[in-house]
């Protein structure tokens, strides 16, 4: 049996702000036009992760949430459905059997969401717990005061933990970057997420102010980069959390593309997390395709 070593974090890779700002704003210039458009919006609505997690939620939501995922916009039947529908533990059972028969993922937060303020064996049996429902991928979130403290290993070894607890399930780590508090942070973040088994790494719980920004995922993205050029494995990317508007979404599509390449512009390895996202992206979809705006209120709104 091999014995895995773990990485010295003690390293900061310092992050240039300025240019990773100036990078973000000539990359917002670029132009998508015509049929590339309609693509691109059609992608982006592809790699959305549709989410609800309030505490009234219900089976009659997560069901509707879910038939909202597998056609986005009954009228325009060849849409693409969603990526996956991201609930709490306790609705994945009832998400799963409403997407049975889909390429739809089933996702569940775990690892006392939105906080991550407990120990770890809770966060553990939380993530089983998940998984037994019927979870295709585990969002998780790192404890931020450990790592604003400085202790990178627990960080890595709760991590670490979680993964091999999610079995077969995918495991997307929450940064929480709103609360990293620095670039040269949220670059540390990512680069112990990865070396402790993430598939994904993921911006914001949606739940912090600020949530996902283009600069903080550029920087993630970077990171993702420099561990594919390390040890040829690809690691997924999250922006979740106030993206809102079409326009927005094409614009990390761009970062995407000249950060990654085109490996990575497809669900399997980039998500939105995200609620009204879908909508907007649909009234995009249906001005491109008929010339015509149309109200938001002709989408429903689960």
């Amino acid at each position: 049996m091999s014995v895995q070593i773990q990485p010295d974090f003690s390293y900061t890779i310092p992050i240039d702000t300025v240019g990773v700002e100036e990078r973000v704003s000539r990359l917002n210039k670029r132009s998508i036009k015509k049929e590339s458009k309609l693509l691109a919006l059609k992608l982006a609505l592809s790699m959305i992760d549709h989410t609800t997690l309030e505490g009234k939620d219900s089976e009659g939501k997560i069901i509707q949430l879910c038939n909202k995922a597998r056609i986005p916009y009954a009228p325009l039947p060849d849409l693409p459905p969603l990526a996956a529908v991201c609930v709490y533990p306790t609705m994945v059972a009832t998400a799963k059997k409403a997407l049975l028969g889909t390429s739809i993922k089933t996702a569940s937060v775990a690892t006392a969401f939105p906080s991550g303020m407990a120990h770890l064996s809770i966060k553990l049996a939380d993530t089983k717990f998940a998984v037994e429902q019927g979870a295709d991928e585990i969002d998780m979130v790192i404890s931020r005061g450990e790592f604003l403290k400085g202790n990178y290993n627990f960080i890595y070894d709760e991590i670490a933990a979680v993964k091999e607890a999610c079995g077969r399930a995918h495991l997307k780590v929450i940064l929480e970057t709103g609360e990293l508090e620095t670039l040269e942070n949220v670059r540390k973040a990512s680069d112990i997420a990865m070396h402790a088994g993430a598939d994904f790494i993921k911006t914001s719980t949606g739940k912090v102010s600020p949530a996902a920004t283009q600069p903080v995922t550029l920087v993630m993205l970077e990171a993702i980069r420099d561990f594919y050029n390390e040890t040829g494995q690809m690691v997924g990317m999250k922006p979740a959390g106030g993206i809102r508007k079409a326009k927005e979404a094409l614009q990390y599509l761009v970062l995407v593309k000249e950060t990654l390449g085109d490996a990575w512009l497809t669900p399997d390895y980039f998500r939105f997390g995200a609620s009204s996202l879908t909508n907007d992206l649909l009234m995009q979809i249906v001005k491109q395709l008929t010339g015509v705006y149309q109200g938001i209120h002709y989408f429903s709104n689960d």
